[in-house]
C-alpha cells in the first residue's frame, strides 16, 4: 500500500468514518542499522538494542527495536492509510494510550492497522482518534497498540 492507495476522504466525511477500519500499511523492516540510528538520536543505547553479542544471551536472543522506534513509524504508516482532502494542515496532536506488548527483534517486519475511533470538532478543524495496532510479521502479539490523535485543519 502507498500514500496513493490511502483511503481518500474530505474533512466533512471524517465523522462518518468512526468505527471504520482503514486497512494495513506496507510492511517495514526494522533492521539493526535503524535501531542503532534511533539509539543515537535518542541516547538510548541499552545493550538489548545495540549490543548484538550480549543480546544473544539476553531474554530475547537478539537485539530488539526500541518501543518508541516502532511508535515513531506512525507518520510513515498513517499517510499510507488515510488522506484527508482539503486539509491544509495535519498535526500529530499526541497519544491517549500506548502499550508495547511484544518486542521487535532486529530484522523483523512490522505494519500498522488502524481504525477511526473518534472524530470531534476543534477550532478550525477536527481531531481524529485512531486506534492503531502494530503487528510483527508471523508473531501472535502486536509490537505496539496505541490511541493516536491527529488534528486536521481547514
Amino acid at each position: 500500500m502507498s500514500a496513493s492507495d490511502a483511503t481518500a476522504i474530505t474533512l466533512a466525511d471524517l465523522p462518518g468514518m468512526v468505527g471504520k477500519h482503514l486497512g494495513h500499511s506496507d510492511w517495514h523492516t526494522i533492521d539493526q542499522d535503524q535501531i542503532n540510528r534511533f539509539a543515537d538520536a535518542t541516547g538510548d543505547h541499552q545493550w538489548i538494542h545495540v549490543d548484538a553479542e550480549r543480546a544473544k544471551a539476553g531474554p530475547f536472543g537478539t537485539t530488539i527495536g526500541h518501543g518508541y522506534l516502532t511508535l515513531s513509524l506512525v507518520p510513515i504508516f498513517v499517510f499510507q492509510l488515510l488522506k484527508v482532502e482539503g486539509a491544509k494542515l495535519v498535526v500529530n496532536y499526541g497519544l491517549n494510550k500506548v502499550r508495547f506488548p511484544a518486542p521487535v527483534p532486529a530484522g523483523s517486519r512490522v505494519r500498522m492497522g488502524a481504525e477511526v475511533a473518534g472524530v470531534e470538532p476543534v477550532a478550525g478543524g477536527v481531531q481524529v482518534t485512531l486506534s492503531a495496532s502494530f503487528e510483527i510479521e508471523n508473531q501472535p502479539k502486536p509490537a505496539c497498540v496505541a490511541e493516536i490523535l491527529f488534528r486536521y485543519y481547514e
